[in-house]
């Protein structure tokens, strides 16, 4: 009642209609039997009785059942257009208020939340919260009605009544059963529909690890156990309902066996009349049908609540970021600083958080670049986080222009500050819709954002230029472009602090070089402040401050070449990202070699081939002369072939 509440409130004007609409249907369910009766009373006895009827009487007994006829389809249909349109209304709402809620949560939540399970609660879960709407109102219609044919049925005959009676706390008491079978059947089968979907996003987003090292049939596996376990589930949830409908079914129609065989009795006794028992009986008859609707709004209450709960643990979720009134000012860089961060992940529910940032400061002037070095698993990319206000820090500060980013209003960190994190997720779209996602940006500044990120080059080689699209996650484009693409994403919003991690991996040093000193200098960029997570030497020269970070604290703050100098842990780290990528160039340019030196031994093979080639060829058509061109033709391709294999 709880829920079906809830739906009530928010949508009061289109329940009134539709149990107004079902209110009259089920006037018009009791009007029928009443017409019927009326009818076998007034127009058919006398009929047998005389012989013969007048066009007078049939005509009245017509229009009473075409008219009764036509006003139970009016409500009928009012009743399911405006149950349909409340029930999709609630469904709407819901999955409205999830996702906005999904926006609302911080990252730390989302970690701890299957992607699956998210979209199960989204989808699933409130389809089964409001899956009792659409027979709410005909049940509410079928109480107004069962009131209306008691009133009826006792002022036509009370004995008859009160046996007829008899099936209305039988259904009941089987309902009280059948949802306590139901229940717990139900609530595994929505939990494990939940299980599936996580399972199978987990296969969709890994779907490059599972074939490059083929794991078909694992996965296959891991999702059939899941996918069974389910099937299972939904086939116990349908024996329970097996069991219980034909019995659901069978009790109206045995009340209406007894209404006739008491009928019976009390019509040979004079107790009552034909027309009164046609009546009578009629109307348990019609109300067989609609007493099952309130079956079916028991029958999707315990799928109902378990919905509902699991869309409220979404909605009811704490965790939310609090936004402050702050405005940043806009135009010149911003100003960054950090104070004394200390940042932990929570492992599982109930654990201490285990630190992964503790009392990092430091700060970025405006127009200049920092540069955030260290060894994996240092806390890099955590803190590339905090500095966009994607989670917030347990103790310290992070402040732009001076300003606490908790202080500053909703969304205007998102209008200052942009990130371009490691994975670069691009969407099915144009390059065009990649880069602006819906900003309304001219042409010219998104070819600006793309010189800027060194993609103008391969984005006006595309067939469609900048509308080709791309693919799914970008598949038709390579790592490196792909992370160019991020980069301009990024610069066409003209950020005042350009955060960057390891967002150039994928691209060439040159390039990458070319593309750090573009956001230094380019008036389009407007010189932003930028942080970037670096481990090429040459990249990171061009900053103007290095900090240093291991085990989640800055040891060392200064220039490249201080660091180099005073910091052996620096020295040991920046030096074997410089000797690992040397010996990656080493072993490309051996492979060049090779290679040169195989199309070198591929063209003199071709050359010493050349005359026999001539050779084989003259002897191919002498040999068509003598044994025809079927030969010949053969001995020209396997000569050709040599030179083709060379």
């Amino acid at each position: 009642m709880r829920v079906l509440g809830v739906a009530i409130r928010a949508e009061p004007r289109v329940f009134a209609v539709s149990v107004l609409a079902s209110a009259l249907y089920g006037a018009m369910t009791v009007g029928t039997a009443q017409a019927l009766g009326w009818a076998t009373q007034h127009t058919v006895l006398p009929a047998f009785d005389s012989g013969h009827t007048t066009a007078g009487a049939l005509t009245a007994a017509a229009l009473v059942i075409l008219g009764v006829a036509f006003l139970k389809a009016l409500g009928v249909a009012g009743r399911r257009f405006y149950a349909g349109l409340m029930q999709y209304r609630m469904q709407a709402r819901y999955r409205r208020a999830v996702t906005r809620q999904y926006l609302r949560l911080p990252l730390a939540w989302h970690q701890k939340h299957p992607t699956g399970q998210l979209l199960s609660n989204a989808n699933a879960d409130v389809e089964a919260a409001w899956a009792p709407i659409a027979p709410l109102p005909m049940a509410v219609g079928v109480v107004f009605m069962l009131l209306v044919a008691a009133v009826s049925i006792l002022l036509t005959d009370p004995v008859v009544a009160i046996v007829g009676f008899l099936v209305f706390p039988a259904i009941a008491l089987l309902n009280v059963v059948y949802q306590r079978r139901l229940a717990p059947v139900a609530t595994r089968a929505q939990r494990l529909r939940a299980e599936v979907s996580e399972v199978a996003h987990e296969s969709f987003e890994g779907g490059l690890v599972v074939k490059t090292l083929g794991r078909e049939e694992a996965e296959t596996e891991r999702f059939a156990a899941s996918a069974e376990a389910l099937r299972d589930a939904n086939i116990a949830v349908g024996r329970v309902r097996g069991m219980f409908d034909p019995v659901l079914e069978a009790l109206p129609n045995l009340g209406v066996l007894a209404v006739l065989l008491i009928g019976s009795v009390r019509l040979e006794a004079h107790a009552m009349t034909a027309g009164d028992l046609v009546h009578v009986a009629y109307l348990f008859t019609l109300l067989a049908f609609p007493i099952r609707s309130l079956g079916w709004v028991l029958a999707e209450v315990p799928r109902s609540v378990v919905g509902w709960d699991r869309v409220r643990s979404v909605l009811d979720a704490g965790g939310s970021m609090p936004y402050g009134d702050a405005e940043l000012k806009g135009g010149a860089p911003a100003a960054l600083r950090v104070e004394a961060v200390r940042f932990g992940y929570e492992p599982s529910e109930g654990a201490a958080p285990a630190d992964v940032l503790r009392d990092v400061s430091f700060e970025a002037s405006p127009g200049r670049t920092v540069a955030v070095v260290g060894p994996t698993g240092s806390g890099k990319s955590t803190l590339t986080s905090l500095l966009v206000r994607l989670v917030d820090p347990a103790d310290g500060t992070v402040l732009l222009d001076g300003l606490d980013a908790r202080d500053v209003r909703a969304g205007g960190i998102a209008a200052t500050a942009a990130l371009v994190p490691q994975q670069t997720f691009m969407f099915d779209d144009t390059v065009r819709g990649n880069i602006t996602l819906g900003l309304d940006v001219p042409d010219e500044q998104v070819w600006a954002a793309l010189r800027l990120a060194q993609a103008e080059g391969f984005v006006a080689a595309l067939p469609d230029g900048l509308d080709t699209r791309i693919g799914e996650r970008g598949a038709t484009l390579s790592g490196g472009q792909r992370q160019r693409l991020a980069l301009a994403r990024a610069v066409v919003r003209r950020p005042r602090l350009l955060v960057l991690d390891d967002a150039t991996s994928a691209v060439d040093p040159q390039v990458e070089q070319r593309i750090l000193a573009g956001l230094r200098e380019s008036e389009e960029n407007e010189a932003a402040t930028v942080v970037v997570v670096a481990y090429r030497k040459a990249t990171i020269a061009l900053a103007d401050e290095v900090v240093f970070i291991e085990h989640g604290r800055v040891v060392d703050r200064g220039t490249h070449a201080e660091l180099l100098e005073r910091s052996e842990g620096y020295r040991n780290l920046v030096n074997a990202y410089e000797r690992a990528e040397a010996e990656q160039e080493a072993l490309e340019e051996s492979a060049a070699e090779v290679v040169e030196a195989d199309d070198a031994q591929a063209i003199a093979e071709r050359e010493e081939t050349g005359g026999a080639h001539a050779t084989g060829a003259a002897q191919a058509t002498g040999a068509a002369q003598a044994t025809g061109g079927g030969q010949a033709t053969g001995d020209v391709e396997e000569t050709g072939g040599v030179g083709g294999r060379a």
